[in-house]
């Protein structure tokens, strides 16, 4: 890497992807100054690590390159393993020791620091950085080009820069007060670059509640519970748990099933979400339990057969919307077989992650974009999509890394 020594690169915006592409270069001898328009870098990460950082998963490599769900071209697979099997979730986890963070595996199989939150590690990485000589130029801007040159609207005023590369590690547009909005899109797609709409991913979906469930119920969890999705030839189904919402429902389980749900939305104006309320009871069984209480009150009879409030009334929202049948078979069936109506999908700035941005047929092998040259691009601004779980994470590392790399090669 010697002729490279002295090099310049600039990275546009702070997250993981952004941070770990100067990582690479700096280690080669690059000159790097990351770019980020907020006060203080990876401001969504820091928020992703609130409630215990998922930094990766631990299952089976295959098994994890699977969760890449497909873009509107091609299978985002295709397109990420590449760089998830240069820099894997084992990979990962070893890079964390290297800063002092120490990883442990939960028992769902996620990857989380042993000190759970996203801090110590941050703090840990942005000193390795400084070590290494990367600029941090915060409350800087890009606005766009002027010719081949960035134009940046820095706190000293406006700067153009030429840099030997540049790395774009934007984000997509969820959450953007934490600094990704998607406001690149146009200046990219004016220089010729094919994109893909911005799309919610790890979502929630609106619901028409009843006005007495929304408000006796919304914020309270739905659990245990089975979650079935079936268009077409298709069919999905989770384990897991969500959230009722005042205007629909969120929360994990419909996360991982968000974006099926989103393209029936789209494509019908509405999705059927069949949840299954009592999954450790076999139908028969729940029958008897209901059984055991005919003489009594139908709220006595839910109560006694293990269900909860929310679980009793939110059999009352099935898209029937009829009464709660007596006998004790079909009241079973209408338990494990509740169908909730979405009516659309929540606003992308309220996801957890977004789809779309940057198509995968405007990028090279190396992230170098085909249209702008000594362009780079990497993370969430790329058309892919995975479920929570520390794929997000874990892909926008590999991408970041991928793309510097990219950079080292072209040189």
């Amino acid at each position: 890497m010697t002729g490279q020594m002295g090099k310049r690169a600039i990275i546009v915006g702070a997250g993981p992807a952004g941070l770990c592409a100067a990582e690479v270069l700096a280690q080669a001898g690059w000159r790097v100054a990351i770019h980020e328009r907020m006060p203080n870098p990876a401001r969504k990460f820091l928020l992703a690590g609130r409630g215990g950082l998922n930094i990766t998963h631990s299952e089976p490599l295959e098994a994890f390159l699977s969760r890449y769900g497909p873009s509107q071209e091609r299978g985002a697979r295709d397109q990420l393993e590449p760089a998830i099997r240069a820099f894997t979730p084992d990979d990962l986890r070893v890079w964390c020791d290297g800063l002092g963070i120490e990883t442990f595996v939960g028992s769902s199989g996620r990857v989380f620091p042993k000190q759970m939150k996203a801090t110590p590690l941050l703090r840990a990485w942005l000193a390795r950085l400084d070590a290494l000589g990367v600029q941090l130029v915060s409350r800087s801007r890009w606005t766009g080009w002027r010719g081949e040159a960035l134009t940046l609207e820095t706190p000293d005023g406006v700067r153009e820069e030429t840099p030997d590369a540049v790395i774009f590690a934007l984000g997509g547009a969820s959450w953007p007060r934490l600094g990704s909005d998607g406001s690149w899109v146009e200046a990219f797609a004016a220089r010729g670059v094919e994109m893909t709409p911005l799309r919610a991913a790890n979502s929630g979906f609106t619901v028409t509640w009843s006005d007495l469930f929304r408000d006796r119920f919304a914020g309270q969890p739905v659990k245990p519970a089975e979650f079935y999705f079936s268009p077409g030839l298709d069919s999905y189904r989770i384990r897991g748990e969500a959230i009722i919402t005042r205007d629909g429902i969120e929360g994990g389980a419909i996360y991982a099933l968000a974006a099926p749900l989103r393209e029936n939305i789209a494509y019908r104006g509405r999705a059927y979400l069949t949840i299954d309320l009592s999954p450790d009871q076999p139908e028969d069984k729940l029958a008897d339990r209901l059984a055991s209480g005919l003489k009594t009150s139908m709220a006595n009879r839910l109560r006694k057969a293990g269900l909860s409030p929310l679980v009793a009334n939110l059999v009352r929202e099935d898209t029937s919307r009829e009464p709660l049948p007596v006998e004790p078979l079909a009241l079973a069936r209408r338990i494990k077989c509740c169908t909730i109506r979405l009516t659309g999908t929540a606003p992308i700035a309220r996801a957890i992650s977004t789809a779309g941005g940057i198509s995968w047929s405007a990028v090279n092998a190396d992230y170098s974009l085909k249209a702008i040259p000594r362009t780079f691009v990497a993370g969430e601004m790329l058309d892919w999509e995975a479920p929570t779980g520390g794929y997000l994470l874990q892909a926008c590392f590999a991408t970041g890394r991928a793309a510097a790399m990219g950079v080292l090669a072209s040189a």
